[in-house]
């Protein structure tokens, strides 16, 4: 069943720190929606809402309807801040988008077949996720939710590269436009080591979203 996520938003006219800090009070979180050919309007989120959305991993690299005075906006979830220490969401950036535009995301990757594939199963091998998620460039319509990535066959000292990836129709890697020397290592299986240490590394890959009030990111 395909995900949908809407947020109720209200307009917002009050900026600034304090402002925001009443906002929070209220239960509420302070946001931006930009982009597009319209001008960029502050909002106020529901924080329950929003920390609830945030709970699937889908959010983060879908198509969001947002819902201001009755007219739903298409966005995507450019930037958040969190408390550094409370479960508190501290500002969220939504970027409109438009159906015939082109847009970049960073989407996540689900591992399939670790546990039969023979480098594990059969040669005692550890997976090793280079990357856990990528960006591509597609139409919002093409957009993903993740992008599957079989290692079931792989031996110890095999790997799965960028251009092994299954990508939909329409959707482009972005790392793989810049060159063959970006054709870079997603999983790969490795023997043990000695005294059967296991390490499982996972590489993250930057952020791009715009700038706002603190520190920033859009990770769970």
């Amino acid at each position: 069943m395909a995900v949908s996520f809407e947020l109720n938003a209200e307009p917002r006219n009050d900026t600034g720190k304090g402002a925001s800090r009443r906002l929070r009070r209220a239960g509420m979180v302070p946001a931006i929606l930009y982009g597009g050919k319209e001008e960029p309007r502050t909002l106020a989120l529901n924080h329950n809402q929003v920390l609830r959305s945030l709970e699937h991993e889908a959010f983060y690299s879908h198509i969001l309807t947002v819902n201001v005075g009755g007219t739903g906006t298409r966005a995507v979830l450019r930037d958040l801040q969190r408390h550094p220490s409370k479960p508190t969401i501290l500002h969220v950036d939504l970027q409109r988008v438009s159906a015939t535009e082109k847009l970049r995301m960073h989407v996540p990757l689900h591992f399939l077949g670790e546990d039969i594939a023979p480098g594990v199963k059969l040669g005692g091998g550890m997976v090793m996720h280079e990357l856990i998620e990528v960006e591509v460039e597609c139409l919002p319509q093409d957009l993903p939710e993740y992008i599957e990535v079989d290692i079931s066959a792989l031996e110890v000292g095999d790997a799965r590269h960028l251009s092994d990836l299954k990508v939909p129709p329409g959707l482009t890697l972005t790392e793989l436009v810049r060159g063959a020397d970006h054709d870079l290592a997603v999983v790969s299986i490795h023997a043990r080591r000695a005294g059967g240490e296991e390490e499982e590394s996972a590489a993250p890959v930057a952020e791009g979203a715009p700038p706002a009030e603190g520190p920033s990111t859009v990770k769970p």
